[in-house]
């Protein structure tokens, strides 16, 4: 197909029709808003279902009533109504349920604003509803991977038979790109563990409630196993000029488009730089960071919070080498500038003075 000029959140739905998602189930909220208005115009036009739930709640249990039909569905929001349908992933990822949910972050906590911000990875990556299960997470960093990491989140939703999060900021869900879309695909045959209404799937039954303590250890175990399976199978990564780099930018989503700028203005400086960009946020590249912290100087992790992601770096790194911090809050992305001042590097508004004839001459690096 040919190029469109989208918006972010748009290539989310229309990723998800391609990849044969046939119901949404969401409630408004910036800076999401556009998933549900473009879910609202072209699911129906694909034959599918898209229904406004009345709060976050019952959109996420709307989403486990389909997901229990075998049918691809989806719901997006924005931190606050992430935090109302935490119970109902929990339920999601005990009845081993696939689906896709899209978390567009604003700034927080509590009302916050509608400005980017990366403060909901804790709430997602590690779970923020209770008892042990993980959700795996997709991190795009364009409009172009809005649409093909969204495609992808129901095949690993399918494959793992799990709740999978595209988790972007507001910059990557509100700005337009050029998107080139693949071929749409048929709905996926309806699994045998489905229920539909149906006496040949009348044996099925679709819980998370296990009374007898040895059944729920089983049941927890298997859980625990599917995301060990995952950790070794989905894990995926950018790795950009890493080979010879003394320090290791880190950084997702808008940041990691940033640390690009910074890598090449710190290298064309003499500084080797490279860029590590995790796309899974679960499964998290450990090894790759293990395996970088063995030839770097020190890392550098750069996140819009105070600080989420930096502690699985530091995890992965385990003290092998320093992992240093950069962050901005607020809806507020920093410059390439103020990276390179982080690195100590001089900047445009940092001047050299150097000696030209009589006259002192600024040279601006």
């Amino acid at each position: 197909m040919t190029k469109q000029i989208t918006k972010g959140n748009e290539a989310i739905v229309k990723g998800a029709i391609l990849a044969g998602c046939r119901a949404f189930y969401g409630y408004p909220i910036t800076p999401a808003s556009e998933i549900a208005e473009a879910a609202a115009l072209y699911m129906p036009q694909a034959g599918g279902v898209f229904l406004q739930a009345e709060s976050e709640v019952a959109a996420v249990n709307m989403l486990y009533g389909a997901a229990s039909t075998g049918v691809r569905a989806m719901s997006a929001s924005s931190g606050p109504g992430i935090s109302l349908m935490q119970e109902g992933i929990s339920y999601l990822a005990g009845s081993e349920l696939p689906c896709v949910i899209a978390d567009i972050m604003r700034g927080g906590p509590g009302l916050g604003n509608i400005a980017p911000e990366q403060g909901d990875y804790h709430q997602v990556v590690k779970g923020g509803g209770h008892g042990c299960y993980r959700t795996l997470v997709l991190a795009p960093n364009s409009a172009q991977e809005m649409a093909d990491l969204t495609i992808e989140a129901f095949d690993l939703a399918d494959r793992y038979r799990n709740p999978v999060f595209v988790l972007a900021d507001g910059y990557i869900g509100q700005m337009m790109e050029p998107v080139e879309f693949p071929e749409a695909m048929a709905p996926p045959a309806r699994p045998d563990w489905a229920v539909f209404g149906t006496a040949e799937s009348r044996r099925n039954l679709i819980t998370s409630i296990y009374l007898e303590p040895d059944k729920l250890e089983a049941h927890v175990l298997k859980l625990e196993a599917k995301y060990k399976r995952a950790e070794r199978e989905a894990v995926q990564f950018e790795d950009w000029r890493t080979g010879d780099a003394e320090i290791v930018l880190v950084g997702y989503g808008i940041v990691s488009r940033v640390l690009k700028q910074v890598v090449e203005q710190g290298r064309a400086r003499g500084l080797a730089l490279g860029l590590l960009r995790p796309i899974s946020l679960y499964p998290f590249p450990v090894e790759r960071l293990r395996e970088l912290s063995r030839t770097a100087r020190k890392f550098l992790v750069v996140e819009l919070s105070t600080g989420q992601m930096v502690d699985d770096v530091r995890l992965a790194v385990d003290g092998r080498c320093p992992v240093e911090f950069y962050g901005r809050v607020g809806g507020n992305v920093p410059s390439a500038e103020e990276v390179l001042a982080e690195l100590g590097l001089p900047t445009s508004h940092q001047p050299l003075v150097t000696s030209h004839g009589t006259e002192e001459v600024q040279v601006y690096a």
